[in-house]
């Protein structure tokens, strides 16, 4: 079941990264942007390290506090589940 997982969080954190960047990309060209709540959406799913990663490459959302704290106080509390999972023997999702 580790696998599976492994993989969904990668591919998560790869499009919270990408959505970071084009998001910014937009905000600079005037164009239609992503909505904040699908930016949090995709963290909440697994993609919290490339959605931090995509934040701070791309210098983007780095003054909302939400972001600024709330997207590394989700990767605490994800760390906190998994960890508590493997260590009592319960099987995540």
């Amino acid at each position: 079941m580790r696998a599976p997982l492994l993989f969904w969080c990668l591919g998560a954190s790869v499009l919270g990264f990408a959505l970071m960047g084009i998001d910014k990309r937009r905000a600079r060209r005037d164009g239609r942007r992503i909505p904040e709540r699908r930016l949090f959406a995709v963290a909440l799913l697994g993609g919290t390290p490339g959605a931090i990663l995509g934040m701070y490459a791309f210098r983007h959302k780095t003054r909302h506090w939400y972001f600024k704290w709330g997207l590394p106080g989700l990767l605490l509390a994800q760390a906190g589940i998994l960890w508590f999972c493997w260590a009592y023997g319960a099987e995540p999702l």
